[in-house]
């Protein structure tokens, strides 16, 4: 088989034919030349027709390389005079309009750029990065368009930092199939109310439950957007709020301390933090001498321990009469942090309680981002938040891909 017409079987021309294919300098040129009398396709509504308006100059296409070869495709698109359209640009069957690469070319960039960087991409296939970065794109914007929906039921909220400066990107996720449903700037009500426009009153009936950190501008357009969704807060970040509390009082402990006392009570951070069954036999022991003294942090370490135990109750007429009780003991503590932390429980008492009985937790959502931040990291960092978040659709949206 002649290389010419290899590759015109590859293209699948049926109004058109490989004429020739020449050799210059590094790469193969394939010239692509019309069939007299065959039918054109309109560009725009896809009609055919014969006639032709004129011809514009000579365009080229780069293709997957032969063997070491890369190959170029050359070819005068026609201007038909379609009956519904008048005069346009031909239907070319081997690239989209406006593009310089052919689809072939196009699909095996957007399938090797979501396991490599764009950079390395570009090396690979010896193309320009803003090549790569326009297919992505163009992949992005097709692939929103035919991906299929299925219900929401189950949805996680939570933010990612795009870069220094308090620069947010939320995210938002199908927890029952654990994909990403939809990405935006920032972090404020107007993020919020873009997500809702885009998501729509039908698609967001369906939604039962939603799992998200207590941001409160998160919570105020939950409330107004599905008021009959329950809201369940993240197990995570509550833990991380009492951790913090627990911090804050062994600083203040530690402040207080001197002589002896305080060198007991040296590098103890993690021992106040972590689980019991996570401490090895020496740190037990020295965690049992330090709460026989009667200090602040060890008040704070039992309330935390105390508090802990929220998360074994399966029933809601358990939980609660018990989280009462707790935060009763923690609002007369006598620690600041701690009151502080009660008041905030208490004010999200309904969507923290919830948790006992749906059991709904935003890890699988602190684990996709971790794959968003790997697509930065990948990548040195994005320029724009444009360009970050077709990254992100690309790499784990799991959207489907234009057929060459």
């Amino acid at each position: 088989m002649r290389l010419e017409t290899c590759i015109r079987k590859g293209l699948r021309l049926k109004a058109h034919t490989v004429s020739r294919v020449e050799e210059e300098g590094d790469h193969l040129v394939a010239v692509i030349e019309r069939i007299p009398g065959r039918r054109l396709v309109c560009g725009r509504c896809s009609r055919r027709t014969r006639k032709v308006h004129s011809q514009r100059g000579v365009r080229e296409w780069r293709d997957l390389s032969v063997r070491d070869k890369a190959l170029v495709l050359r070819y005068a698109p026609c201007r038909v005079d379609c009956e519904a359209c008048g005069a346009v640009t031909e239907y070319l069957p081997w690239a989209n309009p406006w593009q310089r690469v052919t689809r072939a070319l196009a699909t095996s960039i957007a399938v090797l750029s979501r396991s490599l960087s764009w950079s390395e991409t570009a090396n690979h296939f010896g193309v320009n990065w803003k090549t790569v970065s326009t297919v992505v794109k163009r992949a992005v914007e097709w692939g929103l368009k035919n991906r299929r929906w299925k219900p929401l039921h189950v949805i996680g909220i939570d933010e990612v930092s795009r870069r220094k400066g308090h620069r947010y990107l939320t995210l938002v996720y199908d927890l029952e199939r654990r994909q990403l449903v939809w990405a935006g700037e920032n972090r404020d009500a107007d993020t919020m109310r873009s997500f809702f426009a885009w998501l729509g009153p039908r698609r967001g009936r369906s939604i039962r439950t939603v799992c998200c950190d207590m941001w409160s501008v998160y919570l105020d357009a939950l409330w107004e957007n599905l008021p009959y969704a329950l809201v369940v807060f993240d197990r995570f970040h509550v833990v991380r709020h009492l951790n913090q509390a627990v911090d804050e009082v062994r600083r203040q402990t530690w402040r207080q301390l001197h002589g002896a006392d305080r060198v007991a009570f040296k590098k103890t951070r993690w021992l106040w933090l972590k689980n019991p069954w996570m401490l090895s036999p020496d740190q037990r022991t020295r965690l049992s001498a330090l709460c026989r003294k009667n200090q602040p942090i060890v008040r704070a370490y039992y309330l935390k321990e105390a508090f802990q135990r929220f998360w074994d109750y399966k029933r809601e007429g358990w939980s609660l009469p018990y989280l009462r009780k707790w935060l009763w003991w923690a609002s007369h503590s006598r620690l600041a942090p701690f009151k502080t932390f009660a008041k905030m429980i208490q004010k999200h008492l309904e969507g923290i309680v919830a948790w006992t009985t749906l059991r709904v937790s935003n890890g699988a959502v602190e684990a996709m981002n971790n794959n968003v931040k790997a697509v930065s990291h990948r990548a040195h960092g994005y320029r724009t938040t444009e360009t970050f978040i077709a990254a992100i659709w690309h790499g784990l949206g799991g959207l489907p891909l234009e057929s060459a």
